[in-house]
């Protein structure tokens, strides 16, 4: 059964990582503000320590990560309009509910080969970008 780590610090003194690797986690996750600032060393950490990381949004996989999978942050800034309805005073309850129609798949190889990983070829397949 795969076991996750949900990330909390990307400190490098932080034991989460290190924790990850010898706790043998076959990934982990991180889906927060505060980690999407940090992506390129968080991609470094994990790749220092072998953990294969998932993240939700592409910026993740450019920095480093191994992939990410999750709805389209292009997508995701047009909902903006629905905030400004809101600060405008309109009721929540008259405004749809809003979701990702899109979700995107993106694999890092130079990464997958750092961490010693061979993907199958129908994940890469599948995959709406590849890094290289």
């Amino acid at each position: 059964m795969p076991c996750l780590a949900a990330l909390a610090s990307v400190n490098p003194t932080s034991p989460n990582l290190a924790e990850a690797q010898s706790r043998h986690f076959d990934s982990a996750f991180a889906s927060d503000s505060f980690f999407f600032s940090q992506s390129a060393q968080l991609a470094k950490l994990a790749i220092r320590h072998a953990v294969p990381t998932i993240f939700g949004f592409r910026e993740f996989v450019a920095a480093g990560g191994l992939m990410s999978y999750g709805g389209s942050l292009t997508e995701s800034f047009r909902w903006v309009g629905v905030c400004h309805r809101i600060l405008k005073g309109e009721q929540l309850a008259s405004l749809p509910i809003q979701q990702s129609t899109r979700i995107e798949l993106f694999i890092n190889l130079k990464t997958a080969e750092a961490l010693g990983l061979e993907l199958p070829a129908t994940l890469l397949t599948r995959a709406d970008d590849i890094i290289e």
